[in-house]
């Protein structure tokens, strides 16, 4: 049974070493919602062109900079203050939350756009992972690899 995008990416981010993976590669400029994205799409092989690569790009940077990096911003921001005040910290849990379903949110968007895009003749033709990371100048391989060995035990 083909499993949703969000649930793969929950079974595939409590692997080890993929938290770590894709927070490495998310330092290097990276969308943590496009890389585990690509890597369900590769999982289930589906063909990867430059079209379809720009449409994920397309409906997830807008809700990334718009609505996902502003909470986690403010999160991150309140992290040192909210160790010394139990109000402050109660309110990062709840922006912590939103981040959380924001990202939710993003993956469900992202699904929508893949529907009908039918796997490839080839595997070869199915390297989502290895295009995204393409714009990165010098990625972690060592995530990259981390994240490969995750798709084939998803």
């Amino acid at each position: 049974m083909q499993t949703d995008l969000w649930n793969y990416c929950l079974k595939v981010y409590a692997l080890p070493g993929i938290e770590h993976a894709c927070l490495s590669l998310q330092c290097q400029g990276l969308d943590v919602c496009l890389l585990l994205c690509a890597a369900w799409l590769e999982h289930r092989r589906i063909a990867c062109d430059e079209a379809r690569f720009e449409c994920l790009r397309a409906c997830a940077e807008p809700w990334q900079r718009d609505v996902v990096q502003p909470l986690r911003q403010l999160r991150t921001q309140w992290r040192e203050a909210a160790t010394h005040d139990d109000e402050l910290s109660a309110l990062r849990g709840l922006i912590k939350g939103l981040e959380l379903e924001a990202e939710r949110t993003l993956l469900r968007r992202l699904e929508t756009a893949t529907l009908g895009w039918l796997p490839a003749q080839s595997q070869d033709d199915c390297d989502w992972l290895q295009r995204l990371v393409s714009r990165v100048e010098h990625p972690d391989h060592g995530a990259l690899q981390t994240l490969r060995a995750a798709i084939n035990h998803a």
